[in-house]
């Protein structure tokens, strides 16, 4: 058994796609649109066939996200050597997102940092 894929609305359905894009060389499907329900998304594969689905509608609610909440807390990805998160880190740093932590080693001994992207939801960047 394994994770087909893990779902995530926005509402900006491109601009959230675009990032996973340019920072996470993720693939693009030519996505999906319901003209009932005006239900958009894109799936998104990752290098080693990880997927994530973006999904945007019409009037959805959009609460505020305290970092430290029941949920999904974040998503993780793995880029291999301690180089490229600090690399990566810094590039997003440098675009204007806010690094919550690290780079770092934590307790239970990843290498890793966090930042708030695509609207408020909290991105892991792991070696």
């Amino acid at each position: 058994m394994y994770i087909e894929h893990i779902a995530m609305y926005v509402n900006d359905l491109e601009k959230a796609k675009n990032f996973f894009i340019k920072y996470f060389a993720a693939t693009c499907n030519i996505g999906y649109h319901n003209q009932t329900t005006d239900f958009r998304s894109y799936f998104l594969t990752f290098e080693q066939g990880s997927r994530l689905e973006l999904m945007s509608k019409p009037d959805m609610t959009d609460e505020p996200k305290a970092a430290e909440r029941t949920g999904y807390a974040h998503v993780a990805f793995s880029l291999g050597s301690k180089e490229a998160v600090n690399e990566l880190t810094q590039r997003l740093k440098a675009d204007g997102y806010e690094v919550v932590s690290g780079p770092r080693i934590t307790g239970d001994g990843y290498y890793e940092s966090c930042i708030v992207a695509v609207e408020g939801n909290i991105i892991e960047i792991t070696e």
